[in-house]
């Protein structure tokens, strides 16, 4: 169940490939599951049965994109939260690194703030796909970082010992505990890098935010590729402004 060395260094590229096929839904060209027409998006699906309940179509658009951005928000706050005390060198690490137990902000919380992060930040994004292509995306998401978890956290186990066992003892893996379970050991959040690390998942909302109500998909789309691009020019050349 564990991921293997070999995913954990190309990690961007195995979830990058689910995110594509989520978008693409290839499996529409042999058998038609998802629907025709502008409409056939989850955003479209889940306005058509809201509307069908008694709200306007344009309303019933509004509360989608509303929740949806809130659920972004909240995957965008909890992943730059968890980068600005991780480091944005560590989280670009291709290979497996131990150099300390991390129990700060998030961390205090939730061992595996990143992955939560991604993971509802992820919903956001459905919004754009074919049902089948978003359903394929959530959960084809969640195994395989559930499968970088078991990997990550029995090398640290293994590198780390004693200190690591008693935290992964105290602090919940997933699902945040309502209060602080480790006391802080005083560390400064490098919100900068953590902004700039996670600049994608920003400009994405801010174009959700923005031209939302224009009901585009594939502005929206355009949108999402645009940050994609960037937050890739970041990470390839923005390496001395990430300190």
């Amino acid at each position: 169940m564990k991921a293997t060395a070999f995913e954990f260094r190309h990690r961007l590229w195995f979830i990058l490939a689910i995110y594509v096929l989520g978008f693409v839904a290839p499996w529409n060209a042999v058998v038609r599951v998802d629907g025709h027409g502008p409409n056939a998006h989850v955003w479209g699906l889940l306005a058509v049965l809201l509307a069908q309940h008694g709200l306007n179509f344009g309303a019933a658009f509004n509360v989608v994109l509303a929740a949806a951005i809130a659920i972004g928000l909240a995957g965008a706050w909890v992943r730059t939260w968890g980068s600005a005390y991780l480091g944005a060198g560590v989280m670009r690490d291709e290979n497996l690194r131990g150099d300390g137990v991390v129990a700060d902000g998030p961390y205090r919380y939730l061992r595996n703030p990143l992955y939560v992060g991604s993971w509802l930040f992820t919903v956001l994004l459905a919004l754009l796909m074919p049902p089948s292509g978003a359903i394929f995306c959530v959960v084809a998401l969640a195994v395989f970082q559930i499968r970088l978890i078991l990997g990550e956290e029995a090398f640290l186990a293994a590198k780390l010992g004693a200190p690591y066992t008693a935290y992964c003892a105290q602090v919940p893996r997933i699902v945040p505990s309502l209060r602080a379970r480790v006391a802080s050991s005083g560390a400064r959040p490098r919100w900068g890098e953590a902004l700039l690390a996670e600049i994608m998942m920003w400009g994405v909302l801010a174009s959700f935010a923005v031209v939302g109500w224009k009901y585009n998909v594939l502005l929206l789309d355009q949108c999402v590729l645009v940050w994609l691009g960037v937050s890739m020019v970041v990470r390839a050349f923005g390496k001395d402004s990430l300190r």
